[in-house]
């Protein structure tokens, strides 16, 4: 594990925090194994032990660690909980080049868990050489078999002109967020795209540098609108409630987490060369 730099900053809490994520997301540490003791770390890296108890802290609420009394700190079991896309997502932006494909409704949740990484490389804390984004949305312009109305099943084009809006406001401000740093000259080469396709996703795809895959079902809930000034009862696609499962690619290829990575980038690059259209505002 690397040091604790002095010009970061962070307080060494969150230091010692990231350093330690970046070990198990690598999978230096694995799920199941045994971090560092409380007093191995304090020896590490010179710091109180208050500090290592506010890392190890940081890291159980993003639900990667699990204490266990007596025993220690341990690599969460995927099993036991899913782990939380945003802190993979910061982990992905310390590559020197950045890829991040997303398929999926509208990119609420990626727009969210972007904005801190963009935040630092505005910052200039940040500094990949290169970031490429892609976007793959469902086709709004034709109607879709889901979400349809409660009634009888049909599809609602004010549901879709609803999701639109949506969809534009996040993925639109992922596009613009990207081209700035561009413009601004703080990665060399920055690009993002959206494409559209005339199907609907029952599921969301993340896939952060061609290493790492997330993956989740859209519950169908039963969901009240305004539509065109009434009350309309739809069955949804909640994209809030999905839960993210993580993959990731290790030495050997063919493990069945490294099987799902390649074949989720298969799967995106086949609907983005194939069926997928640039998106026109």
């Amino acid at each position: 594990m690397d040091a604790l730099d002095p010009d970061d900053p962070r307080p060494p809490s969150q230091q010692i925090a990231n350093l330690l994520r970046a070990a198990i997301l690598t999978r230096k540490f694995k799920p199941g194994e045994k971090l560092p003791s409380g007093p191995q770390l304090v020896e590490r890296y010179g710091v109180a032990k208050a500090t290592v108890e506010g890392a190890i802290r940081i890291l159980r609420d993003e639900g990667l660690v699990i204490s266990r009394k007596g025993s220690g700190v341990f690599v969460r079991e995927r099993t036991e909980r899913p782990v939380g896309l945003r802190p993979h997502i910061e982990h992905a932006f310390e590559a020197r080049s950045v890829t991040l494909d997303f398929a999926g409704f509208s990119g609420e949740t990626l727009h969210g868990a972007i904005a801190e990484p963009i935040d630092r490389i505005r910052e200039g804390r940040l500094r990949p050489e290169s970031l490429a984004v892609r976007l793959l949305v469902p086709d709004t312009s034709i109607p879709w078999s889901l979400p349809a109305r409660t009634d009888d099943l049909s599809d609602s084009p004010a549901f879709r002109r609803r999701a639109t809006r949506i969809m534009e406001r996040h993925a639109l401000a992922i596009t613009d967020a990207v081209e700035e740093l561009a413009r601004l000259g703080l990665v060399t080469t920055a690009t993002a795209q959206i494409r559209s396709y005339p199907a609907v996703p029952l599921f969301k795809l993340y896939i952060l540098n061609g290493e790492q895959a997330f993956f989740g079902y859209y519950p169908v809930r039963e969901h009240k609108l305004e539509l065109d000034g009434e009350q309309t009862a739809v069955w949804d696609l909640m994209g809030k409630d999905a839960t993210l499962f993580h993959f990731a690619q290790e030495n050997d290829p063919d493990t069945r987490d490294a099987q799902f990575v390649e074949q989720s980038k298969m799967w995106f690059d086949s609907l983005w060369n194939s069926v997928a259209r640039d998106y026109r505002v």
